[in-house]
């Protein structure tokens, strides 16, 4: 099984030096893959040059956004492959996956899927019909698709690790409340957005009863794009009219207290959720706005943020290609995905998706995603692909109620730091030169590293 390897400083100038009094570790994954969170037992002797090439300034007083978890999506077809592994490497994988004992990578956020996503086996929402029939009193509700390996799944982890937070999205309200009957594109009918208001008051409640509480809803995926299988449109216009007219009253009327967010998709379009927030009847419902950054730049979450800081940011979706490079995956989405997505306010970082099989399904047809690289490929064995451990340099130190700290540095040397609930201050620090670059983390005590080249390291200080 291709698991974390461990390596020693023999033959590589990785070092630290720093007062006695300061632990530091070091955890570095090179995108040649020959260390892969790798831990290193730094030394506190000096090396014979002592120039120092790059520097991060640190500042622990100065603080951000309070963060509430790193993870990945749990799509259906991920929950059916990893429910389908036997007992004992169930167990094992969860273990792995959920908790930080031994080589845990403490993953505390999920995003899952309201109804089928575009990685599910087939489409199904949780009130389907016979074409032409209607039922906006949703007596045809049901979690029945979910209870087959979504839902017990979740029981599982939640045993585990009570912890993790959920994140609920659908891909598509159910075909018969839309514009054009179908799972695939198409907008909701205006005559039933208290219905789709309903439904989700209905599958929050339903989830409860399961013994899942959910942290959050998006209103939906990419609501600008009708090309995935499910999908459907949403205008911001509309989405504010739902939340102010319906959502946002029905879930005040039956108490819940799942947060509410809006847009969930691309960084191109900042104007998006500016747009709803600035409406002050929809706003008050509003907790924040997600992102996914297949376009735009990461810099359209602070613009967002700067016209309201009072409202959160999440960074919810970003995938791998199967067609893609280890290194070069490692590389951009270490700059603009886990630091840039943290470096502009975001709570969350998520990638897509946890798992697939070595096929890359499960999948829908003509519509779902037929290359998207899990951050597991579970066959005959399991395999640990690059947004495993691009996730890991932050789930596995960064837990929940962890604040984003000031930080300073080259471009050159992309960089976010925290300090954790227990004190420690962690930094994720890429190199992507082609040779190793020699770094002074300028915190009281300071620590002096050397990063190897094309790498992404966490430095965890006590």
């Amino acid at each position: 099984m291709a698991y974390v390897r461990f390596f020693t400083l023999i033959g590589f100038c990785l070092f630290c030096h720093c007062q006695p009094s300061r632990e530091v570790k070091l955890y570095t994954t090179t995108a040649d893959r020959q260390w892969l969170l790798a831990e290193h037992e730094l030394t506190l002797s000096a090396p014979s040059d002592d120039t120092i090439v790059l520097e991060i300034k640190l500042d622990t007083t100065v603080r951000y956004q309070s963060i509430d978890g790193f993870g990945f999506t749990l799509t259906g077809g991920s929950a059916r492959l990893i429910y389908q592994l036997d007992s004992a490497a169930r167990a094992a994988l969860l273990r792995e996956l959920f908790t930080r004992a031994g080589n845990g990578i403490g993953i505390r956020y999920l995003r899952v899927s309201m109804g089928a996503s575009d990685l599910d086996d087939q489409v199904f929402s949780y009130c389907d019909l016979p074409a032409g029939e209607v039922d906006p009193q949703l007596n045809h509700f049901n979690l029945s698709r979910d209870m087959l390996y979504l839902i017990p799944l979740l029981k599982e982890i939640r045993a585990l690790s009570p912890d993790v937070n959920l994140m609920a999205s659908p891909w598509s309200a159910p075909a018969w409340m839309k514009t054009n009957g179908q799972a695939k594109g198409g907008s909701l009918r205006p005559e039933f957005f208290q219905a789709y208001a309903d439904y989700f008051v209905r599958y929050v409640t339903a989830m409860q009863q399961q013994g899942i509480t959910l942290h959050a809803v998006t209103l939906q995926n990419e609501p600008e794009n009708p090309h995935n299988t499910p999908s459907m449109l949403m205008t911001a216009a509309e989405q504010a009219s739902f939340v102010k007219n319906y959502l946002g009253p029905a879930f005040q009327k039956n108490q819940i207290t799942t947060r509410i967010v809006v847009y969930d998709h691309n960084c191109d379009h900042p104007e998006y959720p500016i747009s709803i927030l600035n409406d002050s009847a929809a706003r008050k419902f509003v907790d924040g706005s997600a992102f996914h950054l297949y376009a735009g730049e990461a810099s359209a979450m602070t613009n967002v943020h700067a016209a309201h800081p009072d409202k959160n940011i999440y960074f919810t979706e970003q995938w791998t290609s199967a067609k893609g490079a280890f290194g070069a995956d490692l590389q951009w989405h270490a700059r603009h995905v886990l630091i840039g997505a943290t470096q502009n306010w975001a709570r969350t970082v998520l990638e897509w998706n946890l798992a697939n099989d070595p096929e890359f399904g499960p999948h829908t047809d003509d519509g779902g995603c037929t290359s998207c690289l899990g951050a597991l490929t579970i066959g005959d064995s399991i395999t640990r692909n690059v947004s495993y451990y691009i996730i890991a340099h932050a789930s596995r130190f960064v837990p929940p109620g962890s604040v984003r700290v000031y930080s300073n540095g080259p471009d050159s040397l992309p960089h976010v730091a925290f300090r954790t609930p227990e004190g420690k201050v962690v930094v994720v620090v890429q190199n992507d030169r082609s040779s190793a670059a020699q770094v002074r983390l300028s915190v009281n005590p300071a620590v002096k590293l050397t990063l190897p080249a094309h790498s992404l390291s966490t430095v965890v200080m006590e």
